[in-house]
């Protein structure tokens, strides 16, 4: 009797602690202390360093700074005091990064699809977003929460002595996957979307190049798995939103061209 009593307490004293709201107005699990995370990234960006080559082209270098420090510039002052460090990783990865602690890499796969300088900023700005909304604190806390529920539901199986107990404990941990961890993800990627959208257009980037930099992801084969199964949404879903999104977008831009203060990052 007391087993079937502890994943409702478990659940009930996580929703207790869970009383914080993303930017956006989400609610979130945050159990992690900023520190330890900005700890955990620091680490983690210092093994990146020594495993990964990092650009030594200066042009390269000076391009992608201009674009990330044009955006940090338009954040909350508390990321402005952040001591940022932005890395060019020589590596064909269609990707960037950000980790607590104020750590960002890019790299230069990511130059070859983001056109010019507004595509770009799309991509950092999704990535800064993701740290300012304190995504990585609430995927290892949906993580924590959901290894413990398992291993709460196994307990009590085996001491229920359910029949059938090894498929059920493979269907949960497939359903807490399924159900859970992945929505879950893809929710954290819309929302970046949106901030990294309002930041990029509020720092004078041209806003629809985000749709096009999507439009460009589609076209070399990106989102081929389906969205399911898929911790990032399709392109073609992410630019639904990107577009349910722009017309506030447009205007934080228009602002900014107005003030005569666009940016001006060149590749070359």
């Amino acid at each position: 009797m007391r087993t079937k009593l502890v994943l409702p307490l478990l659940i009930a004293s996580v929703l207790i602690a869970s009383c914080t709201h993303s930017p956006t107005g989400r609610r979130q699990l945050m159990l992690f202390d900023d520190q330890k995370l900005s700890a955990m990234g620091i680490q983690t960006f210092e093994g990146m360093k020594a495993e990964t080559p990092i650009s030594k082209n200066k042009k390269v270098n000076q391009y992608v700074q201009c674009v990330a420090n044009t955006l940090l510039k338009h954040t909350d002052a508390k990321w402005q005091q952040t001591p940022w460090e932005i890395v060019v990783f020589e590596d064909d990865q269609v990707n960037a990064f950000a980790l607590p602690g104020g750590k960002m890499g890019v790299y230069t796969g990511l130059l070859l699809v983001a056109d010019n300088q507004s595509q770009l900023a799309a991509v950092i700005g999704h990535e800064i977003a993701h740290v300012m909304a304190g995504h990585s604190n609430e995927r290892l806390s949906s993580d924590q929460f959901i290894s413990t529920a398992l291993t709460v539901a196994d307990s009590a199986l085996t001491v229920a002595g359910t029949p059938y107990q090894q498929q059920m404990k493979t269907a949960f941990g497939l359903g807490a996957q399924v159900g859970i961890a992945l929505p879950f993800s893809r929710a954290h990627e819309t929302e970046a979307d949106i901030m990294g959208l309002e930041l990029m257009a509020k720092s004078g980037f041209v806003p629809t190049e985000s749709v096009k930099l999507w439009q460009n992801m589609a076209a070399k084969g990106s989102g081929s798995t389906p969205q399911l199964l898929s911790s990032h949404p399709v392109p073609d879903n992410r630019i639904k939103e990107l577009n349910k999104h722009m017309t506030v977008a447009e205007g934080y831009y228009q602002q900014r061209r107005s003030q005569g203060a666009l940016p001006n990052c060149s590749k070359t």
